[in-house]
């Protein structure tokens, strides 16, 4: 008996270890950027970049999407906005470096309020909040929470609404009692790896995916089994949330603009942004057609425009998005 619960236990023994071992490698390949901030009984992480002599823009405050950390953001927005504004690139709660605090961090509200408590030791008053994706949600959050810190709302391919039908079944699995500590410490790793190329493709499609984003933001790091699961719990805490919450957008009074590309095949735009729209009053909806779920990267120029027009800067954002689409047709919006 003994000898068959050996032989039983060995492999899930050695994937175990296996899967130990590629969480080093990850963190060894990506080391934190950032700093850690004790924000009341655990650690946020950001990179901060203080407000510049020439700085031109209100604070900046970056949030990123599912399955990744702050190094997305990074990636997209920090060279092009170098010397313009102050910046704090955040991993969310268990994303990352961030510690994942208490359980009201499985909500997009309770991340909102923890970015707002770091916000407050890194001394930033009011500030630009912008969300992509799952990050549009918690932006959402603070704008209806924080409205006292909320200097503008910048979504980019949100995710704010419901939605119908479920999400992918591995969520469900990594948050089951005992099954899901094995799954994430057996399964996640190589499946993740074997999978990870062409979900980054995924993200991009239809457009180009840039030759060394996956180098340079890390996406590994989702692969950890505390990080995959506090991600999968975001996923299925979020439809409910969503379902209660989002009728009280229409208390956000901050100027928004919103980016949304008409080929995002992970967030639907008519479902997600054209409501954001129409539900915060006296914001602008930017539709960049031939844009996947990606603006961030295949139309920073418009959304930095759009900062700059939240900020009170004149700017025709709708010049901004066809101007953007003729750069996209012509094939030079990635550099190889």
């Amino acid at each position: 008996m003994l000898a068959e619960i050996s032989t039983l236990l060995a492999p899930i023994a050695a994937a175990v270890g296996y899967s130990s071992y590629k969480a080093r490698q990850f963190e060894q390949a990506f080391p934190n950027a950032g700093e850690l901030t004790d924000i009341g009984g655990y650690r946020l992480n950001a990179v901060h970049i203080p407000r510049p002599a020439t700085a031109d823009l209100p604070p900046l405050v970056f949030i990123h999407g599912a399955s990744g950390n702050l190094l997305d953001q990074t990636g997209a927005f920090m060279l092009p906005l170098e010397g313009r504004a102050e910046m704090l690139f955040v991993d969310r709660p268990g994303h990352g470096y961030s510690e994942r605090g208490g359980p009201e961090n499985a909500f997009p509200s309770g991340q909102a309020d923890a970015i707002a408590k770091l916000m407050e030791k890194r001394g930033i008053e009011k500030a630009i909040v912008v969300g992509h994706s799952f990050g549009g949600a918690i932006a959402a959050a603070f704008g209806v929470h924080h409205p006292e810190k909320t200097a503008g709302l910048l979504f980019l391919a949100p995710a704010t609404h419901p939605w119908p039908g479920g999400i992918d079944w591995y969520h469900h699995i990594a948050t089951a009692p005992v099954i899901g500590w094995l799954f994430n410490r057996v399964v996640v790793v190589p499946l993740g790896l074997w999978r990870l190329e062409q979900v980054t493709l995924n993200v991009f499609r239809p457009n180009p995916r840039p030759a060394d984003y996956i180098a340079k933001t890390g996406p590994s790091l989702v692969l950890r089994p505390k990080t995959f699961h506090a991600n999968a719990t975001d996923f299925i805490r979020l439809l409910e949330y969503l379902k209660a919450q989002s009728p009280f957008y229409t208390r956000i009074t901050a100027p928004t603009v919103i980016i949304t590309g008409d080929s995002d095949g992970i967030v639907l735009e008519h479902l997600h942004s054209q409501a954001l729209a129409r539900d915060i009053t006296g914001s602008e909806l930017v539709r960049i057609r031939g844009v996947g779920h990606k603006p961030d990267y295949l139309a920073t120029d418009v959304a930095i425009a759009a900062l700059e027009k939240i900020a009170g800067m004149p700017r025709d954002l709708q010049a901004a998005a066809r101007k953007a689409e003729e750069r996209l047709s012509g094939g030079s919006a990635i550099a190889a």
